[in-house]
Formats: structure tokens, C-alpha cells, sequence
């Protein structure tokens, strides 16, 4: 299943192939006369809605593309990174490049492609990004309170709107027909010419109405279970469980746990009563059935770099079916907690008599008590790698 991994052979393959990507945007943006800056500056006078069409049809095929692969079991999309939203901050940028873009009649892309046809205005253009943008280096620390607020890590418009992804892939198809139909209006207004509502182009009639099929189908398929995403992708995880190298010591989870760098989320797996009766201090208790709410699936995907979930059960068949199912919904640094707490107060009785010892919260001193060499290291912290925006 996708995305793979281009840097197993080398950054020579990830190089090769971002810049073949680079230099076809570029020529697919002068195709469209994206190095214009009076094509460009048209659409704010609705005399030529070319950016507008040829972006949203970028958008619409890759959105269509990538969540009919998902569904059909050939892309996991929880594997593709989402660039992190910083709500008030983006707004304000929105603007100021909004604005940049009616003044100068380019974006950083289309300056790019611009100054690459040798056009003046593009060059200067892409001069003036270049400028702009060190001055936002030097002095982003005077503002940096206000750059970082209203952080998530991986906010989808799904989540933003509460809708399933296929329902949401039909919403962003009708608003994309909307616009493009709207845009071939305000074109023809002001040219001047007859403005006919019904559609004249048969072929663009054809290609709306394969696209909302396509949707349509999208929504009805619905999204993959992780028991069918495992199945897919088990195989590459499958000797990783039989080296039990997502098994957490209970030593290396005091560890973790006193570890003021890390950002520990434990989730108890156990019945009410159980948990009730005795369990980790901060743990959450959640039951198997409920580890798919959206809710909690949003929090455990938005933790930061730092962040480490680890699964309690003293059923170790029980432990590792939900580790499956969170790890084939893309929550990273995911581990289990060995043995459950069948065992714990048998690993911590030696020191029970130590001052300030709490069985629910073990202090960091406990650790010199045990020889060094009394567990394995397992929690490696993994990060999604990052990718940038379209016109950055």
C-alpha cells in the first residue's frame, strides 16, 4: 500500500524526484500562462478565470484521486502528511499574500516561472520574495507569540465539518462545479456577450458529471477498516510484533513517564471495575470498541513530535489487536505497556518501601535501584516528515 518510501535507496531517488515534480509544475503553470502577470491580475477583474479553473481542478483531481485509491485499499492515506494549521496566523499570511498577489500580479510560484521566461516584472518579483522573506526571519521572534497560536497538527476539512471523507469529497466536488460554472458566467458578463445559463460545452458537462460520479462513488464505498487496512499492511509490521519491539518495560515507562520532553498519553484497556479498582496515574480508560471515535482519534493523530501513546491490557491479544488498529490509523510513537499491570506490583515490590513511593506513580528514583541492564530500550520517537504548500 502507499505512499512509499523514497529515501530507502538513497536521497538521490527524493532529489530525482522532487525535481522532476518541481520543474513540471513549472511547466504546466507557463502552459497555462501563469507566467502572465496580466492573465494573472485578470481573475481579480473577473475578465479571466484561468487560475481559478486550473487550480481547482488540480485540487479536485488529486482530491478524487487520492481518496479513491484510499478506498479501494491501494493508498494509505494516514501516511500522507498534512501541514500543521496555525488558523489566525494563516488567515493573516492569506491576506498579506492576497494582496501582494492584486499588487504584483504574481505569487511566489507563478514569479518563479515567471523569472525562469526571463520576464522582468517576475524576476523583480521573485527578489522581492526572496527579501520579504529573510525580513520575516529576522524579526518573526517580535511576533512569535502570534505566529504559533492556534495551533493543530492534522486539522482535514472532515474534521473542521464533523462529515465522514467521502461525504466531504462530494462537498468539495459540488463547490469546485459550482465555482467553474460561475466562472464561465462571469467571463462571458464581462466580455459582454450573451450570458446562457444552460452549459454549451458537452465535453464540460461530461467531465462535472464524472467527477461527481466519481465522488458519489467515493462517499458510497465508504472509508477502509483498519482490519482491512492490516491486511494490506500487516506484513511490513508483523516482524516488529514477533520481536515484541513495541513491548514497554514497566521501568522504561517510569522512565517516560518522569520524562518532562516527552508528552505521554496512556490509554487502559481494561474493564471499568478493573481500572477503578487500581490503575496508572493519568491514565485514560477506553474501551477496544471505542479506540475508532473520531474524537479520539483526532486527539491521539494531533499530538506533537513528542508525543508517545502507550496501550495498557492484561490481555495481550486484546493489547495487540488495538495496537493494530491505532497504528493502521496513523498515530505514531505507539507502544503497550508489557504484561499489562499484571505484573507491576511484583517489578516494583523490591522498592515499595522507598520514601515518597506511590505504586499508581513510581518516582524517576526507583530506576537506581534496578541494575541498568534491566530493560531494553524500545520508545524511539518518530516524526512525520514534512512537506510543503503549493505556492510556498
Amino acid at each position: 500500500m502507499l505512499p512509499l518510501d523514497l529515501t530507502a535507496n538513497g536521497k538521490w531517488l527524493v532529489y530525482l524526484v522532487s525535481a522532476l515534480i518541481g520543474v513540471g509544475f513549472g511547466v504546466v503553470l507557463e502552459l497555462a500562462g501563469f507566467g502572465n502577470a496580466k492573465k494573472l491580475a485578470s481573475q481579480f477583474y473577473f475578465r479571466d478565470m484561468t487560475v481559478l479553473k486550473t487550480m481547482f481542478s488540480g485540487i479536485l483531481t488529486a482530491c478524487l484521486l487520492i481518496f479513491l485509491a484510499a478506498s479501494l485499499g491501494y493508498l494509505d492515506f494516514s501516511k500522507i502528511f498534512v501541514n500543521q494549521t496555525y488558523l489566525w496566523p494563516g488567515i493573516v499570511g492569506g491576506l498579506v499574500m492576497g494582496v501582494g498577489f492584486v499588487v504584483g500580479g504574481y505569487c511566489p510560484g507563478t514569479s518563479a516561472v515567471s523569472a525562469a521566461s526571463f520576464k522582468i516584472d517576475g524576476l523583480l518579483f521573485l527578489v522581492g520574495t526572496i527579501v520579504g522573506a529573510g525580513i520575516f526571519a529576522e524579526t518573526v521572534s517580535l511576533y512569535e507569540p502570534f505566529w504559533n497560536s492556534s495551533y493543530t497538527e492534522r486539522l482535514l476539512v472532515s474534521d473542521w465539518l464533523g462529515w465522514s471523507i467521502g461525504a466531504t469529497v462530494v462537498g468539495v466536488t459540488a463547490l469546485a462545479l459550482i465555482l467553474f460554472y460561475a466562472a464561465e458566467r462571469a467571463e462571458a458578463f464581462m466580455a459582454g456577450a450573451p450570458v446562457r445559463w444552460a452549459p454549451q460545452n458537452p465535453r464540460y458537462v461530461a467531465a462535472a458529471g464524472s467527477a461527481l460520479a466519481l465522488a458519489l462513488f467515493i462517499w458510497s464505498k465508504g472509508e477502509m477498516t483498519p482490519e482491512d487496512k492490516w491486511a494490506r499492511l500487516g506484513d511490513q509490521y508483523q516482524e516488529l510484533l514477533e520481536r515484541r519491539e513495541e513491548q514497554v518495560h514497566p521501568l522504561e515507562y517510569v522512565k517516560t513517564w518522569n520524562d518532562a520532553s516527552v508528552k505521554l498519553v496512556t490509554l487502559d484497556l481494561r474493564a471499568p471495575e478493573a481500572f477503578e479498582t487500581f490503575h496508572l496515574a493519568g491514565s485514560k480508560n477506553v474501551q477496544y470498541d471505542a479506540l475508532l471515535e473520531p474524537g479520539l482519534r483526532f486527539q491521539l493523530n494531533q499530538l506533537p513530535v513528542n508525543g508517545v501513546v502507550i496501550l495498557i491490557s492484561d490481555d495481550p491479544e486484546v493489547a495487540a489487536r488495538a495496537w493494530k488498529r491505532l497504528k493502521m490509523e496513523g498515530v505514531t510513537n505507539l507502544y503497550v505497556l508489557e504484561h499489562g499491570l499484571s505484573d507491576w506490583r511484583e517489578v516494583f515490590l523490591p522498592v515499595a518501601d522507598l520514601p515518597h513511593f506511590d505504586w499508581a506513580r513510581p518516582p524517576l528514583s526507583v530506576l537506581d535501584a534496578f541494575p541498568k541492564d534491566s530493560y531494553q530500550t524500545r520508545i524511539k520517537l518518530k516524526t512525520a516528515r514534512r512537506a510543503a504548500g503549493l505556492c510556498s
